[in-house]
């Protein structure tokens, strides 16, 4: 349909940056005279807080299976009430970590991929919305893990997640190297170690063919 918005989504791992890169890509497409809407998984819809508060919070601790299937509730409700509607009025939608967090995340570091092929239940969740474009902001597990930690030293609020080990982040990160082969055409690596702008005026020219279309 010619009326249908854009759906981007920020990938990486915890300290990477991509919320801060989120903003400044909204902000600059509404110059370009674009109907924007941020939204982040999970937590992007009233029950997807609930969700959220059960998944990261730490007092109750899910196991990994448990922890799969909330992901995917949260998706598919946000889906359903908050990103194809968004996309039928033909807003541009960026979603701060979509279903590559998942692989990366749950599959892959979590261990839940072997010997099991779960990505239909990720499609189910999806109920078609894919991404067109997917910047993967890389930077090193280590790097980005001192990163949260001094962010939290300043008083910022951490996760279950964010307090992983270095080696679950580590996996994380090269899970985030593969899925970047396997989806070349819509996954882009950004260099996530450079300064914030030069790393914006990356993302703002892998955008500009999405936007002359």
């Amino acid at each position: 349909m010619a009326n249908m918005g854009h759906l981007i989504s920020f990938e990486g791992g915890d300290g990477c940056g991509k919320s801060t890169q989120l903003k400044l890509t909204a902000d600059w497409l509404r110059q370009q005279g674009k109907d924007v809407l941020e939204t982040r998984q999970p937590g992007a819809t009233p029950l997807g807080m609930e969700i959220r508060c059960l998944l990261l919070s730490g007092e109750f601790v899910p196991v990994p299976e448990c922890e799969l299937l909330l992901f995917l509730a949260d998706r598919a409700q946000h889906v359903q009430t908050v990103i194809k509607p968004a996309l039928a009025n033909g807003q541009w939608v960026l979603c701060d970590r979509y279903s590559d967090s998942t692989l990366a995340y749950q599959l892959a570091a979590r261990g839940l991929a072997e010997g099991v092929d779960l990505k239909p239940m990720l499609a189910f969740a999806e109920a078609g919305c894919t991404p067109q474009q997917t910047f993967w902001l890389d930077v090193p597990a280590e790097i980005a893990l001192k990163r949260v930690r001094a962010r939290t030293d300043m008083g910022a609020e951490s996760t279950r997640l964010d307090e992983e080990a270095l080696s679950f982040h580590e996996r994380v990160h090269a899970a985030f190297i593969d899925i970047c082969k396997q989806y070349p055409e819509r996954m882009v690596r950004v260099d996530a170690g450079i300064q914030i702008e030069e790393i914006q005026s990356n993302i703002q020219n892998y955008l500009e063919d999405l936007l002359a279309a």
